[in-house]
């Protein structure tokens, strides 16, 4: 199976041209299906139940008859668990286990300070009542993102956290309800789509409306979030699968070429980077590259990932690579040199940073502990991957004494009366000595 790779050089004149066309990605959502899910959102919000039931035997042929038929039990979920071969449930239970804990440390707390004449002023920090995990059904099964986005939900001390999964033909994937009943969701209907996104965002008879929407799904369930946007807020619109690896040359091979299709074999728009100073470690990547993809499942995919979105980029040194990295800015950054410490330092832009050689990207999707929901498509140069804080709010407190309405007042009285806000002002002013 031969493989073609892009190769690119920094040095050439025109590298940050071959570059941007090597980055650019645009998902095709068109007009159709702009104009679809806005028709299912609005037949949502005006027939609740009915038009969820609807679609959801339509799209997923399923024959339910009632809205109760909808939901699972929590006896469903636990029977799921208990189902489990002990490996399976060892795994699910120590990667929740190391996702807790990481979480844990992101709580943020409430805080507070008292000036001299007595003003209080502070940060209340509130969980949200309740938020939605939209889970992939279908042929996908990813129990480990139910993890990644139910704990920290639950850690932030979110009240109630709705799950929704498409069963297609009504066919449970026991793994995906093991670990919603280990990570704690409230309740779960079995339903997917546009239709599942507009339920939770504005509520049915049966499905209560959320304040906040995260989880991926396919363009239907992201141009729906896009649509319900502001309504509900929603983690991110997620891109394709992304890594980029820097890497001094003194790493095995086949160990860099597996972590490139470690992402490239997630679909063909997924893109797999790898950036060196050691010309002749790129030519032995691409030699590896040559011999394990005819070994692998998914060899059609990862190989039109790596020869539509793919490269191999030689750098002038590992500094100039951390550069080119922080102009991609990519969703996994595996630095894979001997004091990875020193080149982070270097690294401004990118959703999570695997340290070392022996860090491989995977080990972060399913059990290293941080979360694996990352912003792509660049956006790390001004997101960052989701966390307990995106299932906590901040509140301002403010609190004057009399003295303190004193002195705040005679400012915020001239510049009210400087921006002819009278009432404004005036409100100040009446509690001025």
């Amino acid at each position: 199976m031969t493989q073609t790779i892009t190769r690119l050089n920094s040095s050439d004149a025109n590298f940050q041209q071959q570059l941007q066309q090597l980055l650019a990605f645009e998902e095709s959502s068109d007009d159709t299906v702009h104009q679809r899910v806005l028709d299912i959102i609005a037949n949502v919000r005006s027939k609740g139940d009915q038009a969820v039931l609807d679609y959801t035997n339509q799209f997923d042929q399923c024959s339910l008859t009632n809205a109760a038929e909808m939901e699972l039990t929590q006896e469903q979920l636990k029977a799921a668990w208990d189902s489990l071969p002990e490996d399976k449930a060892d795994a699910l239970q120590t990667a929740a286990n190391r996702v807790q804990a990481y979480a844990e440390k992101q709580k943020m707390e409430s805080w507070q300070y008292t000036e001299a004449d007595g003003t209080i002023l502070g940060q209340k920090i509130t969980p949200l009542d309740r938020a939605g995990l939209y889970v992939p059904g279908g042929k996908a099964s990813y129990p480990s993102s139910v993890l990644m986005n139910a704990i920290p939900a639950k850690v932030a001390g979110v009240r109630e956290l709705i799950m929704v999964v498409p069963t297609p033909q009504g066919h449970t994937n026991e793994l995906v309800l093991a670990a919603a009943y280990l990570s704690g969701v409230d309740r779960v209907f079995t339903i997917g789509g546009a239709q599942a996104v507009a339920a939770l965002a504005y509520g049915t008879e049966s499905i209560p409306a959320v304040e906040k929407i995260v989880g991926p799904g396919n363009i239907y369930v992201a141009t729906a979030k896009k649509l319900v946007f502001g309504q509900v807020g929603i983690d991110m619109i997620a891109g394709p699968s992304e890594i980029l690896i820097i890497c001094d040359g003194k790493t095995d091979p086949d160990w860099i070429a597996m972590d490139l299709f470690s992402q490239a074999e997630h679909d063909q728009d997924a893109q797999a980077i790898l950036l060196s100073d050691d010309a002749d470690f790129l030519d032995a990547v691409a030699q590896s590259i040559e011999k394990l993809l005819p070994e692998m499942e998914r060899a059609e995919i990862i190989k039109a990932s790596l020869s539509t979105r793919g490269a191999l980029i030689k750098t002038e040194s590992l500094i100039e690579a951390a550069e080119v990295a922080n102009t991609i800015a990519p969703e996994h950054l595996e630095l894979s040199v001997a004091d990875p410490e020193a080149l982070c330092a270097h690294i401004r832009n990118a959703g999570a940073i695997f340290m070392g050689r022996y860090t491989a990207e995977a080990l972060g999707d399913y059990c290293a502990g941080p979360n694996h929901v990352l912003p792509t498509s660049g956006t790390a140069r001004f997101s960052s991957p989701l966390g307990v804080y995106d299932f906590q709010k901040r509140s301002s407190l403010i609190f004057c004494s009399a003295e303190g309405a004193n002195t705040l007042g005679k400012t915020a009285s001239v510049l009210a009366r400087g921006e002819s806000l009278t009432a404004h002002a005036r409100s100040a002013e009446y509690r001025l000595k």
